[in-house]
C-alpha cells in the first residue's frame, strides 16, 4: 500500500480528472501514481505534458529503445510500478519476454544489439551518476545532439517517475509479469 492515500475522484480538480479519464482509457483504470501526483495538481500536469512530449510518436528514439531504458532505470530504482508498466508498454512494442526477463542482466546476453547496449550504458550511468567524457563522446557520435538530448531527458524523468513512486512505496498494479532485478545496482561497462 503507497505511504500516501488518494483521495476520492471527485475531489481532485477537474482538469486532473481529465488525466484520470486518459488513464483509464488507455489503462483500464486510474493508475496509483496518478492519484499521488494529483495531490499536487500543477505539478502533476506539468509531469504528465513532460511525459506525453518525451513519448510521442515524432521521437528520435524507438519506442521499444525508449521502453527498454524506462524498464532498465525502473529496476535500478527499485520501483515496483514502473517496472510493472513499463515492461508491459515493452512488451506491447514487440519486445519478448525473454528478452524483457535479460534486462537486469544485459551485459552478459546476446539479445541486446550495440544501439541497445550503448543506451543501456547510457541508462545506467546516468542513473547512477556515472557519465563521463568517454560516454557522452559515444553517445554523441551514435545519437547525434538531437537523440542525446532526448535520450537524456527521458532517463531523467524515468529517474524522477520512478523514484518518486519508490519512496512513496507505489505497488505494481499486475500489467506484466516484472523481470528479476538485481538486488542493487550493476557496475557500467564500457564495451567499445
Amino acid at each position: 500500500m503507497p505511504t500516501v492515500a488518494s483521495k476520492p475522484i471527485g475531489r481532485y480538480p477537474w482538469f486532473i480528472r481529465l488525466f484520470f479519464w486518459k488513464q483509464r482509457r488507455t489503462y483500464g483504470r486510474v493508475l496509483d501514481p496518478g492519484l499521488l501526483w494529483g495531490r499536487s495538481p500543477w505539478v502533476f500536469a506539468g509531469v504528465a505534458l513532460l511525459y506525453g512530449a518525451l513519448d510521442r510518436r515524432s521521437s528520435p528514439i524507438a519506442p521499444a529503445l525508449r521502453s527498454l531504458v524506462t524498464v532498465r532505470v525502473s529496476q535500478i530504482n527499485h520501483c515496483a510500478f514502473c517496472v510493472d508498466i513499463n515492461a508491459a508498454t515493452l512488451a506491447k512494442r514487440g519486445v519478448s519476454m525473454e528478452k524483457i526477463d535479460a534486462l537486469a542482466q544485459w551485459q552478459g546476453s546476446a539479445l541486446f544489439d550495440g544501439e541497445e547496449r550503448l543506451a543501456l550504458e547510457y541508462a545506467e550511468a546516468m542513473t547512477l551518476n556515472r557519465v563521463d567524457d568517454d560516454l557522452r563522446t559515444r553517445m554523441k557520435a551514435h545519437s547525434g545532439d538531437d537523440a542525446l538530448v532526448e535520450l537524456t531527458g527521458l532517463i531523467a524523468f524515468q529517474n524522477l517517475s520512478s523514484k518518486f513512486n519508490a519512496a512513496l512505496d507505489v505497488p505494481a498494479q499486475g500489467f506484466c509479469r516484472i523481470p528479476q532485478r538485481p538486488s542493487e545496482p550493476r557496475a557500467v561497462i564500457h564495451d567499445s
